[in-house]
């Protein structure tokens, strides 16, 4: 195991959120993030699945915080990908003030006690981003810097935690990888 389940759970956030919420390629596409009214739809469906007492549909407030907060997530996937690690930081840094992140020690019933990331409030898109931010400044500060990603897939700038064993995970999904190696297939068969 490279994080703890609860930082696991909070960096598939972060690339959720950025993945579902932020303009760019998809897959060989353009992908345009969802606005207006598309906007608390997608950010519901982007918070994990097994978070507790999710609403049926996240506010627009805190839709477009969870979107802001994405496009800054961003930014530091960009620069990590780039060895960027100064600016990553200052990127996550501005999300762990923007937020007040902290950590408290929290207990489900009948499960131990556990270290979770809280907000200054406890809003959906507070509390998401400063977890996030906290799990993104655990791996940025760390030995694991080097496993925030941006897909290398041609037209595709979705973004990924390499949760490989041994850190050789290079695509957003198995659709870029898939697309990759067929076009690459492709090339040798027309060349050879």
């Amino acid at each position: 195991m490279l994080f703890d389940s609860h930082v696991e759970l909070l960096l598939d956030a972060a690339v959720a959120f950025v993945n579902e919420l932020t303009d760019g390629e998809r897959r060989g596409k353009p992908f345009v993030a969802p606005k207006g009214g598309e906007l608390p739809p997608a950010a519901t469906r982007a918070v994990p699945s097994t978070a507790r007492k999710l609403p049926d549909l996240l506010p627009g407030e805190d839709a477009e915080h969870l979107a802001h907060a994405a496009r800054v997530m961003r930014g530091v996937f960009e620069a990590m990908e780039e060895q960027r690690v100064d600016d990553a930081a200052e990127a996550v840094n501005r999300l762990l003030r923007e937020t007040g992140a902290r950590p408290q020690l929290d207990r489900v019933p009948g499960e131990p006690w556990a270290v979770h990331f809280h907000g200054s409030d406890d809003s959906y898109s507070i509390g998401w981003t400063a977890g996030c931010a906290t799990a993104l400044a655990l791996a940025v500060g760390s030995e694991l810097a080097g496993r925030l990603g941006v897909c290398r897939a041609p037209h595709c700038d979705r973004v990924y935690v390499d949760m490989s064993k041994n850190s050789v995970r290079q695509f957003c999904s198995g659709a870029c990888q898939s697309r990759v190696k067929a076009a690459a297939f492709r090339a040798r068969r027309a060349g050879g």
